[in-house]
């Protein structure tokens, strides 16, 4: 009789089968597993509010919608080419100038991607080689790691402190050099809402033009900046060929499922990350890029009701939060908000969190996960105000009614 398992059944009854141990990578192997996707599944356990994962409860806006329906229907399914369908490349350049006065080629200078997230992965892993350095802003963006890691790359961190994150451009003169490759960008700031100000961003230039530096820059929420100028890196004096500007569909049209981003930056720079991309996802889905196009292409009256819909829902969960006993960052830009956890008592943010979700009923991240040097973080947690106002409310009231200093 033959003792080959045929199921699964087989296997877990097999007692002669040991189970593997994990393997990974390891240029992997210090990573942190996915902290959104671990704090939502343990909300959902609870039935907790998520004010934690940003991504909204409501849905994005008809018109595109419908326009993403009628390209299936036209029978627009098939591949696209790999670097974007020529109509959605010429509406990203024609957004593009608009808001940064810069013309750029479609054709040339502009990749559509899976996200601003795959935008990030394809630059860096087109561009980085193993060894270069890069400077990176804690808190940041999880995946800058990752990938930053993924590439071979010696990261070099420059801490944001609060209340303001200002940029310690003496520190970052102090650090960057003729070895460093480059430097990421992420403005308006997740997870912080900090908007780099001209004065920073121009302080910032004249290092990477005095040492050759590239910057990649991650401006997803470039159309969520709302009490101070979102200005693109690119479009400072010397700096759009030195830089990739990265962007994306999902936050400004909540979106967020239907992943598609783009990179846009001098063809020098085009090309390494296209050859990336093109192994990565080849093509990205195509009735969602005609769908884009409509997107794009919306009057500005669209961006300022977004803008004043986000402000309502900021001061919902800020005073509320506020009221609750929180310290309260401010915020600029995004839709994330960090607050210091610490009056309320608990060790760190990883207890403040798990307690909030289990006991309270509501998801927060802890910020901790953004920081190269977890401790420089672990008096904060962010929360998002990408919710309907009622959902904001009923967190706001379950944690005035069990949350306790």
């Amino acid at each position: 009789m033959s003792t080959v398992p045929n199921t699964v059944d087989d296997v877990n009854t097999t007692t002669q089968i040991k189970p593997h141990p994990l393997q990974v990578a390891k240029r992997l192997e210090k990573l942190k597993a996915n902290v959104f996707t671990q704090w939502t599944m343990l909300g959902n356990k609870y039935g907790a509010i998520n004010l934690g994962q940003g991504f909204p409860n409501f849905d994005g806006p008809e018109f595109v919608k419908e326009a993403a329906i009628q390209a299936i229907r036209d029978g627009k399914n098939q591949y696209a080419r790999d670097y974007g369908i020529p109509d959605l490349n010429t509406a990203i350049a024609e957004r593009f100038k608009k808001d940064s006065g810069l013309v750029v080629d479609p054709e040339k200078e502009i990749t559509v991607t899976c996200g601003c997230t795959e935008a990030i992965a394809a630059t860096i892993l087109g561009l980085i080689n193993p060894g270069d350095e890069v400077i990176i802003f804690s808190p940041f963006f999880d995946c800058y790691e990752a990938v930053l890691s993924m590439a071979g790359a010696k990261i070099k961190n420059i801490t944001l402190r609060p209340p303001d994150f200002a940029v310690p451009i003496e520190e970052l003169k102090s650090i960057i050099s003729k070895n460093t490759r480059a430097i990421i960008i992420n403005t308006p700031h997740n997870p912080t809402g900090k908007i780099f100000t001209r004065e920073e961003l121009n302080s910032i230039a004249s290092l990477c033009i005095e040492n050759d530096v590239l910057v990649f820059t991650d401006e997803v929420y470039d159309k969520l900046a709302f009490d101070k100028e979102h200005i693109s890196p690119a479009s400072l004096p010397g700096m759009f060929e030195r830089t990739v500007a990265m962007n994306s569909l999902g936050k400004t049209f909540s979106l967020t499922g239907w992943k598609i981003g783009w990179a846009i930056a001098p063809p020098h720079l085009t090309w390494g990350l296209r050859l990336a991309h093109s192994y990565l996802t080849f093509a990205i889905s195509t009735p969602m890029q005609w769908a884009a196009i409509a997107a794009l292409r919306a009057p500005d009256s669209y961006y300022v009701e977004l803008r004043r819909d986000y402000m309502a829902k900021r001061a919902i969960l800020a005073e509320g939060l506020e009221a609750v006993g929180f310290k309260v960052l401010p915020s600029s830009g995004t839709y994330f908000m960090v607050v210091d956890h610490t009056p309320f008592g608990h060790e760190n943010d990883f207890a403040f969190c798990e307690y909030l979700i289990k006991e309270v009923g509501v998801v927060g991240i802890p910020t901790s996960m953004f920081y190269l040097n977890p401790e420089k973080g672990n008096n904060l947690i962010r929360f998002t105000f990408s919710k309907d106002e009622e959902t904001l409310r009923a967190a706001v009231e379950r944690m005035k009614k069990k949350l306790r200093k």
